[in-house]
């Protein structure tokens, strides 16, 4: 069983990451995604804004979920690069973070993704990504 039908089947149980930082699978399908999360006092650096990692991380699987949507069953991924802007922080709320497939090509990937808050869809951070395309 893929990944994709095991999102299907347990939601976002399948994903133990997804359960320890309590993502949400909004939507998926069709080289998009959409998560959100909820902003936890733990997730929060020594100056009280959310740490630099956790919008990446959250970006990071939105992408990749993308780009699981447009993969044939023997292909597998691998980040070759990842490149991401901060913009603005947050300390409280639900981040949303949106991941698109760029172009899918046979061995290489392209995919962008940002972080807004949900509240008022401000951008928060926007990162370009590229992957290996891995076939068995």
């Amino acid at each position: 069983m893929g990944y994709i039908d095991e999102l299907q089947r347990v939601g976002r149980d399948a994903n133990p990451f997804f359960k320890l930082m309590g993502i949400d699978v909004d939507e998926y399908g069709d080289g998009r995604a959409r998560l959100s999360m909820g902003v936890r006092p733990d997730m929060l650096n020594g100056a009280g804004w959310l740490q630099g990692g956790v919008y990446v991380a959250l970006a990071d699987e939105a992408i990749a979920l993308a780009l699981y949507t447009l993969l044939a069953e023997n292909e597998r991924i691998a980040t070759i690069d990842e490149h991401t802007s901060f913009i603005k922080g947050v300390n409280t709320g639900t981040i949303v973070a949106t991941g698109k497939v760029v172009r899918k090509g046979r061995r290489v990937a392209f995919a962008d993704g940002e972080v807004r808050n949900a509240a008022d869809d401000t951008l928060l951070t926007r990162t370009s990504t590229s992957f290996a395309v891995i076939g068995e």
